[in-house]
């Protein structure tokens, strides 16, 4: 299998529960394998996906559906 990392910016100031939701909503998606925020960076969502299965501009797509506004990182 293939892991690749991206990071993702969220724009909102997003408290606990609203991080916990959205790592969730990523970790139902096909070929995610572990989103998690940096805890010293809350603005910072980093994924770890295999490529194979989902593309990254999928996981800012589902970022931005649930009402978030974002950007990729070093893409």
């Amino acid at each position: 299998m293939n892991v690749v990392d991206v990071l993702i910016h969220i724009n909102e100031a997003l408290d606990n529960n609203q991080r916990v939701q959205l790592e969730q909503t990523m970790r139902d998606m096909d070929g995610v394998i572990a989103p998690r925020f940096n805890p010293d960076h809350p603005h910072l969502m980093l994924v770890a996906f295999n490529p194979q299965h989902i593309h990254s501009s999928a996981l800012l797509q589902e970022v931005n559906s649930v009402g978030y506004h974002a950007q990729l990182i070093g893409v």
